[in-house]
Formats: C-alpha cells, structure tokens, sequence
C-alpha cells in the first residue's frame, strides 16, 4: 500500500481528465467527477452513477449531473508506489468515463480497462 495525500490524488485525477482527448471531454455533458476516501462496496476503484450519453432521449432535461467517483483508498490500497497510483488513476478515470459515453464493461475489459 502507498499513501498518497488526497491533495495529491485529486491532481492526479485532474492530470487523467487533462489526458482524455479534446473531441471527448467535449461531448462530455452534465457530468462532475469527485475523489472519494472510501466506496461503499470496498472492491471498487471508481463508479459512474447516471445515464449515459447513448441512453439519453429529448425528454433528458432538469436532471442532476452524472457522478464519476475516483477511490483514492482503494487505488492506494493496491499500489506499492505512486507510479502505480498514476496508471490505475488513470486507467479508472478513463473507465468511468467511458461509462459516461455508453461503453459497457464487457468491451472495456476488451479494450484493458
């Protein structure tokens, strides 16, 4: 296990978010994304909560943005240095964000994430 400071975690977080293409983050719409201590279910490393882009009809409107959750106790928990922190940060984000876009965990598994 290796700690890394939350101050530290939300940077590397920011830093995956600066790294998913322009044409990406820009289709991204009503969705925020937080770093959490702890999930609820302790195996998880991220989780998206709301309805993807590929779900959402014309009658999608007032609705709470969708949440992406990065767990910073879990990913360090698994981590021995904090370059291993980067790459599952970084692979995380980009499967919770791929959540947001419809892809489903069968083809991110495919794809390695």
């Amino acid at each position: 296990m290796v700690d890394v400071s939350r101050e530290r975690f939300e940077e590397l977080v920011g830093e995956a978010l600066d790294g998913i293409p322009a044409e990406f983050t820009k289709a991204m719409r009503n969705v925020a994304v937080f770093v959490e201590d702890f999930p609820d279910d302790a195996n998880l490393l991220g989780l998206y909560v709301g309805i993807p882009l590929t779900e959402r009809t014309t009658s999608y409107a007032g609705v709470l943005p969708d949440r992406i959750m990065i767990y910073r106790s879990t990913i360090c928990a698994m981590c021995s240095t904090e370059e291993q922190v980067v790459h599952e940060v970084r692979k995380t984000v980009v499967h919770e964000v791929a959540h947001h876009f419809g892809i489903d965990d069968e083809r991110l598994h495919e794809l390695g994430y």
